[in-house]
């Protein structure tokens, strides 16, 4: 494209035509970005188990995470031929047809250890699961496939280990490499164009963070752990409602959110919750937060950061077909230049929470997100975390258009358990405070659990904009 510019500059500015040969030349200069997608399946994999120390599995069709008995799986993949930088890594793995699925799908962790044998590996020889986090599933369902970012991991060409465990008693089967077409795969997209000298040093990406979580501060600590967190992070700070607890009242702005989130505040863009609406017309809230919290009375509001077009909203008004918070937002939308769209609020469309249920009122919000091709949305009010995959507004897996949603009710406040699983819920944790924190890219986000001081529950990954 910046070819055809320049020769339509030259043409404009009454300089001599190019030839075709200049054309050529100047075609060739810049050569366009390309993309290529390779898939590789395991050179070994294989579990062990703890009540059978001795005993070999490697050439089972199946290979299981489990906590009882103690399973623990391996996955080795060989990658060669890459000529261009990797992009994305994907491990996509199936369950088994002949289980029911289960509560937990397990942990995923980078491997030193590259020499371990498939028919030679048990309990007692083992490799250590020594290395960082990849990715971890939550509720999985029998023959289904699911996939694992290990772009961290797999950089480029060589030998890479991957190791599975699962504190959960409800264990998970999935399909080895003997299994034939199920077996595991390796996914790896290469090639954005040239590659940078190697001898100069890239610059830093700059791409802008958006981190922040909801239900947040009361006499308890969760909060003083969410806060020090945010200590660490640079970026844009997001709320998802229910700031204070329980009244929204200017004194428990002042007492509890303050002397925690509130060293944050000249950077954070919030968003209210019922229980700031528990004090008349969100009084406290809206004299906390100022400005920053958009037009007093009602609480939405949008803004950029980078590519991104973030928009927050107020789910403590109305949000029917017609009222003036969906028109405001199918307008702002409209207008929007930015490739992506993230959206929060604080009641869920989604959620697998005991203690609220879905919020269907909340509908025509998500459908005009979705007509305009979001890719985000972030809740709160169920005291816990929740990741679903890219879904359409009737809840439906919808890869193409559909918005990944969050609950990140885990700021601080008691935690709450959950009910019945919804279709498409891929994450869950109720025993862990932390923040959701989004990285923004051009053309893609990446997603980040970050938990509390003391406590390991992680979950991270990478999907590209509409």
């Amino acid at each position: 494209m910046g070819n055809r510019h320049v020769r339509r500059a030259a043409i404009a500015g009454g300089s001599v035509a190019l030839t075709t040969a200049a054309i050529a030349a100047l075609l060739t200069t810049a050569p366009a970005a390309t993309a290529a997608s390779s898939t590789f399946t395991p050179v070994a994999d294989t579990y062990v188990q703890g009540s059978t120390p001795s005993t070999n599995y490697g050439t089972s069709s199946q290979f299981v995470v489990d906590n009882s008995p103690v399973r623990q799986s391996f996955l080795k993949f060989t990658v060669s031929g890459l000529t261009e930088p990797v992009t994305s890594a994907k491990l996509r793995i199936r369950t088994i047809s002949g289980n029911n699925g289960s509560n937990t799908g397990g942990t995923f962790k980078s491997m030193t250890n590259t020499a371990w044998s498939e028919t030679g590996t048990t309990w007692n020889n083992k490799p250590a699961i020594d290395g960082a986090t990849l990715g971890s599933l939550g509720s999985v369902a029998k023959d289904t496939w699911f996939e694992v970012d290990v772009t961290s991991l797999v950089t480029g060409n060589g030998t890479f280990s991957i190791g599975a465990t699962s504190t959960n008693a409800d264990g998970a089967y999935y399909d080895s490499r003997e299994s034939g077409a199920d077996a595991p795969q390796l996914v790896i997209t290469t090639g954005t164009g040239p590659s940078p000298s190697p001898t100069s040093t890239p610059p830093p990406s700059g791409d802008p963070v958006l981190v922040g979580a909801g239900d947040i501060s009361n006499s308890g600590s969760g909060d003083t752990a969410t806060a020090n967190l945010l200590d660490g992070i640079p970026g844009t700070v997001f709320t998802a409602g229910d700031n204070v607890y329980d009244s929204g009242t200017a004194s428990e702005f002042s007492t509890y959110y303050n002397p925690t989130w509130g060293r944050h505040r000249a950077r954070t863009k919030p968003a209210p919750g019922n229980h700031d609406y528990n004090t008349s017309g969100a009084a406290g809230y809206y004299g906390y937060f100022g400005a920053a919290a958009g037009p007093s009375g009602r609480g939405y509001y949008s803004y950029d950061l980078g590519s991104w077009h973030v928009v927050s909203l107020n789910s403590e008004v109305s949000m029917s077909v017609g009222s003036a918070q969906e028109q405001w937002l199918r307008t702002d939308l409209a207008g929007s230049t930015k490739p992506c769209t993230l959206a929060y609020w604080h009641k869920p469309r989604f959620t697998s929470g005991a203690n609220h249920a879905p919020e269907t009122s909340t509908g025509p919000l998500v459908q005009a997100l979705y007509d305009n091709n979001a890719d985000v949305i972030v809740t709160g009010h169920n005291h816990q975390y929740e990741r679903f995959a890219q879904m359409n507004p009737s809840g439906q897996l919808d890869t193409a258009r559909g918005a990944r949603h969050f609950v990140a009710g885990m700021g601080g406040a008691s935690h709450y358990g959950f009910g019945t699983i919804l279709p498409n819920s891929q994450a869950r944790n109720s025993d862990t405070y932390g923040l959701l924190k989004f990285t923004l890219h051009s053309s893609s986000y990446d997603w980040q659990f970050v938990p509390e001081a003391g406590k390991t529950y992680s979950d991270s990954g990478t999907t590209s904009c509409h």
